[in-house]
């Protein structure tokens, strides 16, 4: 039996410091970050045992933190960040990341969107 499975985190909240003007970069922004995992096993075989799976608590801590430890100019630098915390976690096989930007004025936003799997 072959098992499709993604864990998606939806819009996470993140502050950071980006913009490709200096002055930009002087204060914290909001962004959106949205994550989709693709484990390497099956929901099925995680045994309802979290150390099988992604903790996504603990993983959306780690994306703010990350967010939010340097300054960056491009949402495109973050995105590919974002996907290298994801992908170094050994139950991972893949990964999609979105980073929405509230930058433009008549425009819902600006996102980046960005695929990656090992």
């Amino acid at each position: 039996m072959s098992e499709a499975c993604q864990i998606e985190i939806r819009r996470l909240k993140v502050k950071t410091y980006i913009g490709v003007p200096e002055d930009e970069r002087t204060g914290a922004q909001e962004l959106l970050v949205t994550v989709k995992i693709t484990p390497r096993v099956g929901f099925s075989e995680t045994g309802d045992e979290i150390e099988q799976t992604v903790d996504y608590a603990a993983l959306a801590e780690g994306l703010k933190v990350l967010a939010l430890a340097k300054p960056r100019k491009l949402i495109e630098t973050l995105a590919s960040d974002i996907a290298d915390l994801v992908l170094s976690h050994p139950l991972v096989a893949a990964v999609e990341v979105m980073v929405e930007k509230f930058i433009l004025p008549d425009t819902e936003c600006v996102a980046v969107h960005l695929k990656r799997s090992l």
